[in-house]
């Protein structure tokens, strides 16, 4: 690992399995570069407050936001017509039933977007991730048909939310309120939104520094054996 960049601060990393300090420096979102997406180097960097995100030349870039995004269970804003939808029971929720499906209708390019960032090497290291144990998808059923859903990884008290996708309306919307109600990976302290969004916005996401977002982390995964 060496410094590449001195203004804001970027590392290059090698093949050790190390990351910087994102609170001890000068610091933009953008910490580091390079490495791989081994499960050991992930699972290091959600729990240093990391993740990977757009990869160029099979390069992964890893970020540290800030501010950060989060999301309390107990804040979650959940609209009328959102309640009226759970209430009716219009979709059935399942739990790591079909994480690889999740992951590949989260990467199908939104409107407006020409590629996506998770990739076929991400799709592989996640999939291992899963394998573990350490990475999860609630999915959202209609009729039998996957029509939303969530994935993310659970270390200690921390969903670190990494994607999620709807087909119909409120899909993806009742599986983050099933994960935020059963809590089927463990009880949560928050989930790591990442960065804001106006859709999470709307859903009682809140920003905070990133470095008061690294407090809650030491304090949350800490519960990981």
């Amino acid at each position: 690992m060496r410094l590449i960049s001195k203004s804001p601060n970027i590392f290059l990393l090698d093949r050790e399995i190390k990351f910087p300090d994102p609170n001890s420096g000068d610091f933009d979102d953008l910490v580091a570069v390079g490495g791989d997406l081994s499960a050991k180097r992930l699972l290091l960097a959600y729990k240093s407050g990391l993740f990977p995100w757009f990869i160029e030349r099979s390069m992964p870039y890893w970020f540290c936001p800030d501010p950060r995004l989060i999301l309390y269970p107990s804040r979650l804003r959940i609209s009328k017509s959102l309640a009226k939808t759970i209430r009716n029971g219009r979709f059935e929720i399942a739990v790591d039933q079909d994480f690889e499906t999740v992951m590949r209708r989260c990467a199908a390019p939104r409107k407006k977007e020409k590629r996506t960032w998770i990739t076929e090497e991400f799709i592989d290291a996640y999939r291992e991730l899963f394998k573990l144990g350490a990475a999860h998808s609630v999915e959202c059923y209609r009729n039998g048909e996957l029509c939303g859903g969530l994935y993310g990884v659970s270390i200690g008290r921390v969903f670190f939310g990494e994607s999620m996708f709807a087909a119909l309306p409120d899909a993806s919307k009742n599986a983050l309120c099933y994960m935020t109600r059963e809590m089927p990976f463990g009880a949560i302290d928050f989930i790591d939104c990442q960065t804001p969004s106006n859709h999470l916005l709307s859903l009682g996401a809140e920003e905070i520094s990133r470095s008061d977002f690294l407090k809650l982390l030491k304090k949350s995964v800490v519960y990981n054996s």
